[in-house]
């Protein structure tokens, strides 16, 4: 006989999710974050440096996002990341561990690689990230001075493909920092690594900007190099001192200053920028990170003159003289116009040159012809006859003076004792 029992049938009861399952998916929703394009020079300044194959450190305060920065230029160049602390590593750790086979008389002793190297090899291509450099210990920087500039570890070569990309902070906010020996510092492009307010809240907010290679025109390439050579050679022409300065102190050695190798690099960042078309600003990041404030505000100072424009074609023809955008460079091509009248004077390129003063004040600022108009005035022989053109200008010039008068007016009465009350 069979028995049936009297228990009644349920339904499993589902299991709530457990506490971290419920963690684990809010952690979800907030690393959800997405990218947009936005002008961005630091990052741009990177990922040029990044295309030329040089070595890059960035430098900045602990919690500023160089870490995170980094992360992210991987993803979006897709390039496996491999990050290695060097403070945590012995020398040995990146000239190779010793290995001895089987008849060491014969075969020698050769130096094994550390696994990641032995990776990226096998990959291909990839970003290393030495982290915390200004930790490591002299022994330890001695160590990678092959590897930052040779790209060989122990007895391996890292590829073509892979690029190199160290992180430091500051002494004075480095646990146990020190500062970086000069053949180490002189093998990178140094990038000052500053937060900025607005792009933090809305990376917060879930939207970070996108690190983007930049897009060298082909065309372009050939003009580049020959920019490029141009002013490096010419700028070190003029400076020879330049050529290499090791600075006295320790902390800037620690950073870029120039040298041949310095300056190679710098030509190379130059040739970059100029054939991606990047801003001043960017190109200026990259010069002074590679061979230092000083001698890189120069050579920027240099770049600019290039790009002002013959004051000899502006002559020639007056009415379609193209003038630079900025003050400092538009003042520098007037006054080049004014000196080469001045060189050889002449009826005729007197008049040009007001005709260039006109043209001048019709695209741009007023005052910036006050100061050549009044010294090519000034040229004027007795037998040349004013120009209609000089109408135009004697406004902005009559002006200028009625300001000039009245500011030496004001300092003279601010110069006076008060009287007695």
């Amino acid at each position: 006989m069979t028995v049936l029992s009297t228990m009644p049938a349920y339904a499993p009861t589902p299991t709530p999710d457990s506490p971290l399952d419920v963690a684990g998916a809010l952690l979800t929703l907030l690393d959800d974050t997405t990218t947009e394009p936005r002008p961005d020079t630091q990052l741009e300044a990177l990922t040029l440096a990044v295309a030329a194959d040089l070595p890059v450190i960035l430098w900045g305060e602990p919690g500023i996002g160089k870490t995170a920065a980094l992360t992210r230029l991987a993803e979006e160049l897709d390039l496996p990341l491999t990050t290695v602390i060097a403070s945590v590593h012995e020398p040995s750790d990146f000239s190779g561990l010793p290995v001895v086979g089987d008849d060491p008389a014969e075969q020698g002793v050769p130096m094994a690689p550390p696994d990641w190297a032995v990776r990226l090899v096998r990959a291909g291509r990839g970003l290393l990230f030495l982290d915390e450099l200004s930790t490591a210990p002299p022994s330890v920087q001695a160590a990678l001075l092959r590897l930052v500039l040779e790209r060989r570890i122990g007895a391996l070569r890292l590829p073509p493909g892979v690029r190199i990309v160290a992180a430091a902070n500051p002494r004075s906010s480095a646990a146990d920092g020190w500062e970086l020996s000069p053949p180490l510092a002189n093998r990178f492009v140094h990038l000052q690594w500053v937060h900025d307010a607005e792009v933090v809240v809305r990376g917060l907010g879930g939207t970070w900007p996108r690190a983007t290679l930049p897009r060298l025109g082909p065309g372009k390439l050939p003009e580049a190099v020959a920019f490029a050579r141009r002013a490096v050679c010419g700028f070190l022409t003029v400076r020879p001192e330049l050529v290499h300065r090791l600075p006295s102190s320790e902390t800037r050695r620690g950073g870029p200053w120039p040298s041949p190798r310095s300056w190679d690099m710098t030509l190379r960042l130059i040739a970059f920028a100029t054939a991606a078309g990047s801003s001043r600003d960017v190109l200026a990041q990259l010069v002074r990170g590679t061979v230092g404030d000083g001698p890189g505000l120069e050579l920027m100072a240099s770049v600019d003159r290039m790009d002002l424009p013959d004051p000899e074609t502006l002559l020639a023809d007056p009415g379609a003289a193209e003038l630079p955008e900025r003050g400092d460079l538009r003042q520098a091509a007037l006054d080049g116009v004014v000196a080469a009248v001045r060189a050889r004077p002449d009826e005729a390129r007197w008049d040009a040159a007001w005709a260039v003063l006109v043209r001048a004040l019709e695209t741009g600022a007023p005052d910036l012809v006050v100061v050549p108009a009044t010294t090519l005035a000034s040229l004027r022989q007795a037998d040349w006859t004013v120009p209609d053109t000089i109408e135009k200008l004697a406004g902005v010039v009559s002006l200028s003076r009625r300001a000039d008068d009245a500011a030496a007016r004001a300092a003279q009465a601010a110069l006076k004792p008060q009287g007695r009350r």
